[in-house]
């Protein structure tokens, strides 16, 4: 599942401009939306420079992360440092655990955020089905993911596309397999969930240079308004629902209705002279 060559060239590119703007993207959308979850045990799975627990009130919360820190972690500690200074707890973090099978007993979380661990898992299924197993029911789960239709999803494919003749490199990092947002809303949906909201966001071409993304930021309105499930990162939020059961008992416990008694019928004789009843 670990793929280290990968994951630190990762962690190296959000330190970029373009990676920072992905990232303050990202945290407007969580914050927005964690502040009013309740309950009592919220998990973040990998991503530890994005801390999207920052706001959450719920007592007990945690980052678990499949690999060594990389570069980006010293930022969001400091970020943690400057939470603490505005009333904003910082976000406790465990530092090894396998997404495949979570230390947690079955519906013991509240909410589990996913900020691009899927794309990184070898596994997404499965990843999925145990945080489908570990959440309560009503739960929520907050997934960020790259979305492979958009422009940046374009410009990977053919930086890819040039590579194979020795031109150039991708614009992204190897993150693994891009998970359209159609296609994970299926997949939530075989798992019982369901989808509350979602949003595209970052229009803006990938660029290395801010001045080139200040640029171009007339393209977040316009991207918002005409194109917008072509954003180059997706936000969705899914509660789980499990089904009530009605209880039927076997068909010999029904109650039979009362069977109506049968009339009485008075019979006249027709050669008598006498009303029925007086005859000797």
């Amino acid at each position: 599942m670990r793929q280290d060559r990968q994951i630190i060239g990762l962690d190296e590119w959000l330190l970029t401009p373009a990676g920072r703007y992905l990232l303050a993207w990202e945290k407007a959308q969580v914050d927005r939306i964690v502040g009013d979850l309740f309950g009592f045990h919220a998990v973040q799975l990998g991503w530890p420079c994005l801390d999207t627990l920052r706001h959450n009130r719920m007592p007990h919360r945690w980052v678990l992360l499949d690999r060594p820190f990389g570069a980006c972690v010293e930022e969001a500690a400091a970020q943690g440092a400057a939470g603490d200074e505005a009333g904003h707890g910082a976000t406790p973090r465990a530092v090894v655990a396998d997404f495949h099978a979570l230390p947690f007993e079955t519906q013991s979380l509240d909410l589990v955020v996913l900020p691009h661990s899927l794309e990184l898992a070898g596994d997404p299924h499965q990843t999925l089905r145990e945080v489908e197993r570990v959440l309560v029911p009503e739960g929520r789960i907050i997934i960020l993911g790259f979305n492979p239709a958009s422009l940046w999803g374009l410009q990977q494919r053919c930086a890819r596309m040039g590579m194979r003749i020795g031109l150039g490199r991708p614009p992204l990092p190897e993150t693994g397999e891009f998970i359209g947002y159609w296609r994970l809303r299926d997949w939530l949906r075989l798992l019982s969930f369901e989808i509350e909201g979602g949003r595209f966001g970052c229009y803006r071409p990938l660029l290395s240079s801010q001045a080139w993304l200040d640029r171009y930021r007339w393209m977040e309105p316009a991207g918002d308004r005409w194109w917008p499930v072509l954003g180059a990162v997706y936000f969705l939020v899914a509660v789980k629902r499990v089904r009530g059961m009605r209880l039927i008992g076997p068909s010999w416990k029904q109650r039979q209705r009362a069977k109506a008694a049968p009339a009485v019928v008075a019979r006249r004789d027709p050669h008598s002279s006498e009303p029925p009843g007086q005859a000797s």
